[in-house]
């Protein structure tokens, strides 16, 4: 039977199939139906908003046929794999415009961003530099392209056809990206006079594209090596009205201000340096200090809540990751392996198998369970050089890292705990926005991509479940986004701006147990093996401390500011007074300076403001006669003024409570 490209049925059947939607919900439909379609039957409002289907986990073309009994979720722009598709086809309408303005031009690969809004193409422009009036000329290029409604159409193309092709172009870049392809593995997309090498998906038509910007020029090696030539990458972002794009630029203004790489690099927070190597930043005594209190309010609430702390080494031979299921399935995002007496060792990825043989080290009970093991621990990972940004993407990271083993019976209780805990940093650190997002497994590739044990699945994620139901945590669930030993939560939240970070992780694991033969006696005196809850409420120091950069402006509440006070004396005649006072305030444990300078007052304000420091106590005649400091608070201006020790009262409650302010 023939199968039609655009409309995607196969002729001549009648076969049904049985869609599963994601509320349970079943109907059927016959064989070679869209996902569009099935939305059309539904409602033409549903229709006109669907950019992509979920088919059984996997994004597809919402115009793609499906043939078999599948689940189905139709995506649209208020799903993240939704806006993913629709930046992505906002890429090839870019591409189209290049060609169309700068014939000969060479693609090498144009995703959407998984960081930030938008989208990127690399490509060759030969001798050609672009300008940002390019860009202008592009957006309007794009604008007018996306109006003619042009439907994106993919087809299935045999290897020898698809090399052909691109050797007729002369594209040294997509012959390169098809050596690793195989046949059944190849397709090409079509939109108006654009054709290209992509896996997809894209949305229907470029009709939803309504608004357009084209935001920078970059350059980029070629698969990211320095050795090979340097490509234009530029970048965009495209929003489906007006609207949404003005608020969009609106937020990334503001975004520019707070943009943490600025900010950690005025307020002395890190650095990056040439000759250590990308993504390993140099955390300067400012942000040394945000870290020490950041480890200091993990240990004193993982203290409080039972766990014990554990320390591991950086690196660990290769059988331990063998065992682990790590390699070669993860070896990817590792660094490369040292050799040392014939053995290979690896710099630590994961503290997950390190905290497994620590449990293993010793006899266990089910009285010893629920057994807690905590570490900050240091991570190393091999992250592409193009994905690195600021402390976001790293290859050093410190992660507030946690393994509880417990029973079956405790797991409810355990995994409610741990939320807790997010909840309550959550207070501390004013997010008001968050949502756990359930990643489950997909049925079909269990035994590929999942461990191949339908039934705990099945009972480990409806226990997931019902933890965040009967705690009332806004969730959502995402189907075949699951670790591959178990059912996980993702933890995103919102900084202030709007912005989206994926904070940290909290795991279901049913398999590694097993792997590493962990036992306990049970009640029976019986051995049985523990299940595991892998756990980061406060992710990594370097994630997060970029996430608190952003959102709190680099303006860190009293408790988290590397210099919590600054002394300004109005003359050099009161400094023996001003150091006097720093004497008491480090005395009571508070971090302090004195601004010793011969400058006016003005600028020592002026100057302190910028640092951000959250208490500034002027000192002149009459303070130094009555035993005060005149108090300023960052963005409060003039508190009035007040006794030493009062004052010195005041902000060691206020640090001792961690407030907000």
């Amino acid at each position: 039977m023939v199968r039609d490209c655009i409309t995607g049925h196969k002729k001549g059947s009648d076969k049904m199939i049985k869609i599963t939607f994601p509320d349970g919900n079943v109907r059927e439909y016959k064989e070679g139906t869209t996902g569009l379609e099935i939305a059309k039957s539904i409602s033409e409002g549903l229709a006109r908003k669907v950019l992509a289907a979920k088919v059984n986990g996997e994004v597809w073309d919402a115009t793609r046929p499906i043939y078999t009994d599948s689940t189905l979720n139709l995506l649209t722009w208020d799903d993240k794999d939704g806006k993913k598709t629709f930046w992505h086809s906002s890429a090839h309408l870019m591409a189209e415009a290049v060609e169309s303005l700068f014939p000969g031009v060479k693609f090498w690969v144009g995703p959407a961003l998984d960081s930030q809004a938008g989208f990127y193409y690399d490509m060759d422009l030969g001798d050609r530099k672009l300008t940002e009036e390019d860009l202008l000329k592009l957006e309007k290029k794009m604008n007018e392209l996306a109006k003619q409604n042009n439907s994106y159409v993919r087809k299935e193309m045999p290897k020898a056809e698809a090399v052909q092709y691109f050797t007729e172009k002369g594209d040294e870049y997509k012959l390169d990206l098809l050596s690793n392809l195989t046949d059944g593995e190849i397709t090409f997309y079509t939109q108006g006079g654009f054709t290209d090498l992509c896996r997809g998906p894209h949305i229907p038509s470029t009709a939803p594209i309504k608004a357009i910007k084209l935001t920078s020029i970059a350059g980029a090696y070629w698969k990211g090596d320095s050795n090979n030539k340097q490509l234009t990458r530029v970048y965009g972002v495209t929003f489906p009205s007006q609207k949404e794009l003005d608020e969009y630029v609106t937020m990334l203004e503001d975004a520019k201000k707070r943009d943490h790489r600025k900010l950690g690099k005025e307020l002395g927070i890190f650095t990056m340096d040439d000759d250590v190597g990308p993504g390993l930043p140099l955390w300067m005594p400012n942000g040394t200090i945000i870290i020490e209190e950041l480890e200091k309010l993990a240990k004193e609430t993982e203290q409080h809540a039972g766990y014990k702390r554990v320390v591991t080494p950086h690196i660990a031979k290769e059988s331990m990751y063998l065992t682990s299921g790590h390699l070669p399935y993860y070896q990817d995002s590792m660094f490369p392996p040292m050799e040392l007496d014939g053995t290979k060792y690896y710099l630590k990825a994961m503290n997950c198998p390190h905290h497994h043989k620590i449990f293993g080290a010793e006899p266990r009970s089910y009285k010893d369970l629920p057994l807690r093991l905590a570490e900050y621990g240091t991570c190393y990972r091999y992250e592409q050089s193009g994905e690195l940004f600021g402390l976001m993407r790293v290859r050093c990271l410190h992660m507030n890292d946690a393994h509880i083993y417990c029973t079956r019976e405790q797991f409810a209780t355990e995994f409610k705990a741990v939320n807790d805990m997010y909840q309550k940093y959550f207070k501390i650190f004013g997010i008001d926005k968050y949502v756990m997002r359930l990643s489950l497994h997909e049925p079909s590739k269990l035994g590929q991509k999942y461990v191949n044990e339908p039934e705990l699945w099945k009972e480990t994620e409806e226990m997931v479940r019902q933890v965040l139901i009967e705690s009332n945590i806004p969730y959502v669930e995402i189907p075949d986004e699951a670790a591959f030993y178990g059912p996980k939560i993702d933890v995103q939240i919102w900084s202030v701006i709007g912005r989206e970070f994926t904070l940290a992780t909290n795991q279901v694991d049913f398999a590694q147990g097993r792997r590493f033969k962990l036992e306990y006696t049970n009640k029976e005196n019986s051995a049985d093996t523990p299940l595991i809850i892998h756990r980061a409420p406060l992710g990594t120091h370097e994630r997060f401390i970029g996430f608190l950069l952003e959102h709190y402006a680099g303006k860190f509440p009293l408790w988290l500011a590397p210099v919590q006070v600054k002394i300004l004396p109005i003359s050099d005649k009161f400094l023996p007074y001003a150091n006097s006072v720093l004497e008491s305030l480090k005395n009571a444990d508070i971090r302090a300076e004195v601004d010793d300078r011969n400058e006016k007052i003005g600028k020592k304000i002026r100057d302190t403001e910028l640092m951000k420091v959250p208490y500034m106590l002027v000192v002149g005649e009459k303070e130094m006669n009555e035993n005060q400091v005149a108090i300023r608070r960052q963005g409060k201006g003039d508190l009035g003024s007040k006794g030493v020790e009062v004052f010195i009262s005041e902000a060691k409650a206020e640090i001792k409570e961690r407030r907000g302010e």
